[in-house]
Order: C-alpha cells, then structure tokens, then sequence
C-alpha cells in the first residue's frame, strides 16, 4: 500500500515536471530571456521553496532598485537575468568613460540601459575621448535625456552638439568642462532645447579671446534658464546677450571669467530683475557693477571673492536696496577696502541676515556689535584670515549673537579669554570651529566643553601648517557653510552603508519600510497559504 502511495507521488510529480518543461519551451520560442527567467521560476516552485521576491511584480522591484546606491544595484544585476533585465530598465542615471573605445559598446549599453534621463561622460585628458559619430548615436538612443555632462571631450565639434541637441529637445540641464567646440555649438544648444533650465560652462576652449568673438544666446532656452554659471573663460563676456535674454534667471555664478563686467551688469540689472544669487570670484568688477547689482531688490545671496576693486561704498550702496539679503560671503584678499564702514550698512538695512562668512576682512567690535543687535537672525558667522578679530570681537559676539548656531576662527588673535566668553553665551551654539588661532590651547577647548557639554568643538592648532591665510578662497580657509543654489535640481544620491551589511539584508529592510510591496508580499502569503492548505 505505502508502494502504491509513493509510486503515485512520483508520477504525479514527472507529470509536474513535464508540465513546467513543457510551459518553458513554450515561452522559449516568444523570448529567450523570459524563457531563462521561467526556468528560474519553475526550478523553485518544482523544490517547494517559497520565494516571495521572484513574485514581486516588475515595478516593485523596480522600486527597490531605485533606492540602492549604484554599488549594489550592480551586485544586485548579478543575481538572476530577471534582476538584469529590470535593473537596467529602471536606472535613470548613467555615467561613462568616455574615451574612444566606448564608441563600438554604444549600441549594446543603451540597449540594456534604455531608460536613461541623466547621463555623463567623462574623459581622462591624456586619453582620447568620443567624437562627433558616438555623441549622435548616443543621442538617438536617448531622446529622452534631461540632463548631460561632458567632461574633456576634446574630440566633439561643433557639428556633433549641434546633432545632439537636435535629437535631445528636452534636455534641462548641460553641463561642460574642458570642451572644444565653440559658440556655434552651443548655440546649437541654445536654439533647439526650450526646456535648458541649468547651463555650467567651464574652460571651453572653442571660445577664444579673438577681436570678434561671435555671441552666444538667447536662443529659445533663455526663457527658461534659472541658473548660469561660468567658469574659467577667455571671453566670458560673448555669454553677455544669453545673460541679457534670461529674464527669469535666478542664480548667476561668475569664476576666473576675463573682460570688464562693469559694462555688463548695468545691462544684466535692468533686464534681469528676479535674480536672487549673485556669486563672483577673481572677476574685474567694481563699485559701479555692485551699484547695478542693488537694482535686483530679490537679491537673497551675495559672494564677493578676491575682488579687490570693490569697495564699502558699492557693498553699502547693494544694503541699502537689497533688503532681502540672506547670506553674504566677502573674501577681501587683505585688500582693506570693506571693512566696518561696509558691514555696518548690512548691519542696518538687512535684518534678514542669517549667513556671514568674512575672510581677510577687518572687522572691529563696533560693526560686530552692530550686526549682532540688528541681524537678530544670524546663524552662521566665520571669521577667517582677520587681524582685528581678538577676545574682545569674540566676547561681543558671545553677549549679542543669540540666535548663532555655528561659529568658525580660523587665522585671528583670538586667545582662551574668548573661548571662555563663548561657553557663558550664545545660548543656542551647536558647533564651534577653531584654526590656525595660536593663543587658543587644548586647554581651553576643554574648558568649552566641559561647560558646554552638547557643544561641538574643533580645534586646530595649525602649528604643523602654514599659518597665513591661503590663495585658495573661502574653501581653503575651512568654512563648512554649505552653498545654496537657487532653483538647484534633483536631489544627491543615497550613499552607500558603512554597516558592512549584505545587499540582502537591504533589501529585506527596503521591503519591510515601503507599504507598497508589503501588501503584495502579504497578499502573496495569503494566497500560498490558502493553495496548500
């Protein structure tokens, strides 16, 4: 009888078994790799194992994926050809080395990748990058794209941005570095993507400093332009008409770019009058571009760099008509030409103030004492690279700057006396930072914390460094504040754990924490559940 039994089983599970082999050769003749993926299906139902994540439906999955760092997202395409296949349908976001052998791999990549919005390409400079043909090819492929970097890709022409942005209507943000086409490229650009809402130019060695350099812009994308930033240009002043046209533009970054941008902005002011973030560094600009400058009222951010020509009149004369203003960055390259004249017009006409960051500027207790009574919503405060800034500055800001989140010293006289002014005021201090200040001690870095005990201190002595304050900018003088770009799109990656814990693990959590797939998963346990019973 127990024979009978068993023989029954195994009969009935050859015919098991010849149903599912049967169902593969069929699906095998519509898709092989739907096939691959049945097969897959069918070894684990054959053994009884219960694999809820094989029954995820595609967009599930999809999801998960999405939420990975692109690390384990390719560990995860190594898992079956059904996470292959999904993985590459539902990245977004590529980037590739971008020498010339990528050119015969174009066609196999973007068929597994064909979803892509975001893509970069990136070269090394002693290699040689893509030209012309593989820029086009990629952009047929990827009709879709929103957003493109290039980086050192000396071989595109102007021929091949203009194919590119032909093909690629809907592109919202470009950005280029170390390029060689030139204006007409660009242009290209300009005149076929209404949509460019972010353009970041830097070192495009198609534009010369030649007697007629030919204008870029408008174009139909200076409607929709919101941020522009130039980098390192020979003749940044050729961008002047597509800055111009921009009349929605808010955000406006000029670094290293030659010429007299004191002709420019009077024009700029009066066309563009929404702009809320001007950033200038190691530009020739004067009190007479600043004075055009306070014509925009919306002006929020400001960041004056090694700009020795200005003065306090000019940055008195953006107070008194940007009331808006935010946040300030002055780096005064020792220049002395703003100083407490300049600040005590900020003090009185920006109550707003909530970022200053000072670097080689000589700030006294009297602008401080100003500044601290009047910007009631000051938070952030650096002082770097200042030779008036000593226990006494530090004293005041500790008595009058209740609202002071965070405090950076870096390069000032400063002593233990004002660190302990510090820990008795500045009742809402989450984070001090102090460098290359000599009369400070461990000592009395201690002492702050032991009376502040939530109180983050960084001390640095800098005696192994060099004490002078640094040619690099704001950057290299160790401020943290972070920069706000206006109108800034996307949002940073998920980085990756430093848990050490397997894709696995990740993904069960990723499961558990999206309601989503866990109503499928509960529906499907219900169902496998009901079947055997």
């Amino acid at each position: 009888m127990g024979q009978l039994i068993s023989t029954a089983k195994l009969t009935s599970r050859r015919d098991c078994n010849h149903s599912q082999r049967s169902k593969s050769k069929s699906t095998a003749l519509i898709c092989p790799m739907q096939a691959e993926e049945a097969e897959e299906l069918d070894r684990s139902s054959i053994y009884g194992l219960s694999d809820f994540i094989s029954d995820l439906p595609d967009e599930c999955l999809a999801c998960i994926f999405q939420s990975l760092c692109p690390s384990d997202r390719k560990r995860c395409s190594l898992v079956c050809r059904r996470w292959l296949r999904i993985e590459g349908q539902s990245r977004h976001r590529l980037s590739l080395n971008a020498q010339s052998d990528l050119h015969p791999l174009i066609p196999s990549i973007f068929s597994r990748f064909d979803a892509v919005t975001k893509l970069a390409l990136k070269c090394d400079r002693k290699s040689v990058s893509i030209g012309d043909e593989a820029l086009v090819q990629i952009s047929e492929r990827c009709r879709n794209l929103t957003r493109l970097k290039l980086r050192a890709c000396r071989d595109l022409t102007d021929a091949g941005m203009s194919a590119f942005a032909k093909n690629c209507r809907g592109l919202k943000k470009l950005s280029c570095g170390s390029c060689t086409f030139g204006a007409k490229g660009m242009n290209a650009v300009l005149d076929n993507c209404p949509a460019l809402e972010e353009l970041s130019v830097k070192r495009l060695r198609g534009i010369t400093d030649g007697a007629a350099p030919e204008p870029i812009g408008p174009g139909v994308a200076a409607a929709a332009l919101k941020t522009i930033c130039l980098k390192e240009l020979y003749n940044g002043q050729c961008f002047g008409p597509l800055i111009i046209g921009a009349k929605n533009l808010k955000s406006l970054k000029l670094f290293r770019c030659s010429g007299d941008w004191d002709k420019l902005f009077p024009l700029i002011a009066d066309r563009v009058t929404g702009m809320v973030e001007i950033h200038m560094e190691r530009i020739q600009v004067s009190d007479i571009g600043l004075v055009a400058i306070s014509n925009c009222l919306n002006l929020e951010i400001l960041h004056l760099v090694k700009t020795p020509e200005c003065t306090n009149a000019g940055l008195g004369a953006v107070a008194e008509k940007c009331k808006l203003l935010r946040k300030l960055h002055i780096d005064g390259w020792k220049a002395n030409r703003i100083g407490d004249q300049g600040l005590i017009a900020v003090a009185k006409s920006c109550p707003n103030l909530q970022e200053l960051v000072l670097i080689g500027v000589n700030p006294t207790k009297l602008s401080l004492e100003i500044l601290a009574s009047n910007c009631l919503n000051l938070e952030r405060l650096a002082l770097c690279g200042s030779d008036t800034v000593g226990d006494a500055e530090i004293s005041c800001i500790a008595v009058k700057c209740i609202a002071l989140k965070k405090l950076c010293i870096k390069s000032c006289p400063v002593s233990d006396h004002g660190m302990e002014a510090l820990a008795s005021g500045c009742p809402n201090l989450v984070k001090v930072k102090v460098k290359k200040c000599r009369g400070v001690t461990p000592e009395g870095a201690h002492c702050l914390r032991a009376n502040r005990g939530s109180l983050a201190v960084n001390l640095d002595t800098g005696e192994h460094l060099d004490a002078s304050v640094s040619d690099g900018g704001a950057q290299d003088n160790g401020v943290e504040f972070p920069l706000v770009v206006a109108g800034q799109i996307g949002a940073p990656s998920i980085g990756s754990s430093s848990t050490g814990r397997s894709t696995s693990y990740k993904l069960l959590g990723l499961l558990s924490g999206r309601s989503l797939v866990a109503c499928t998963l509960r529906r499907l346990a219900s169902s496998n559940g009901s079947s055997r019973s």
